[in-house]
C-alpha cells in the first residue's frame, strides 16, 4: 500500500487536471509505476468477498474503505493508462472516447486515496465507542489503534491538489 501511495502521489501532479492535449508530454515512468504498484495491491485474507460478510459493526465500514481503497486505485490506473494508449495509438474514436472518460478514472484515483486517508480517524473513533482497550484487552491495544490511525491520515494518503480533471478533459 505504501508504494502504490508513494507512487500515485509522484503521477498525480501530472493527471490531477485532466490530461494534456499532447499526452507525449506526461512522464511515462511516473504513469507506469503507480500502475504497476497498484496492480500489486492486494486484500488482507479477511477483507477479501468471502471473508468480508462475517465482519460487522464498526469494522464492516473500515473494511469496506479499504477494499473500496485497493479497487478504485487498481482500476483507475489500469484504465488511466489504456486512455493514455488509445489517446496516443488507438483510432480517432477510440481517442475521443478515452479523453471524453478519463476524468472518471482519474477521479476515482483521488476517491481511492480519499477512503484511504479516511481509515484512522474513523478506527480511533471506532474502536473507543466499543469500549477501547478495556474491550479487546491485548488483541488490540490503544498503542496498536494509535499506530495504525497515525498510517492512515489525510497527510499520509491524499492526494493534493483536489482533483481537477473534468469530463472531455
Amino acid at each position: 500500500m505504501r508504494r502504490e501511495v508513494t507512487a500515485t502521489k509522484a503521477a498525480w501532479p501530472l493527471i490531477a487536471a485532466g490530461l494534456p492535449a499532447d499526452t507525449r508530454t506526461i512522464s511515462s515512468p511516473a504513469i507506469r509505476a503507480a500502475t504497476l504498484s497498484a496492480a500489486a495491491l492486494t486484500l488482507p485474507g479477511l477483507l477479501a468477498e468471502a471473508e468480508a460478510k462475517s465482519i460487522t459493526g464498526p469494522a464492516s465500514s473500515l473494511a469496506g474503505d479499504y477494499r473500496w481503497y485497493v479497487k478504485l486505485a487498481t482500476h483507475g490506473w489500469q484504465l488511466i493508462g489504456a486512455a493514455i494508449e488509445q489517446i496516443q495509438h488507438g483510432s480517432a474514436a477510440a481517442a475521443r472516447f478515452a479523453r471524453a472518460n478519463v476524468a472518471l478514472y482519474i477521479e476515482s484515483v483521488y476517491d481511492a486515496h480519499f477512503d484511504l486517508a479516511q481509515i484512522g480517524k474513523q478506527l480511533q473513533g471506532d474502536y473507543n465507542t466499543l469500549g477501547a482497550g478495556a474491550a479487546f484487552g491485548a488483541s488490540l491495544t490503544p498503542a496498536e489503534v494509535d499506530a495504525l490511525a497515525r498510517a492512515y491520515t489525510q497527510t499520509n494518503d491524499r492526494l493534493y491538489p483536489h482533483v481537477r480533471a473534468r469530463l472531455g478533459s
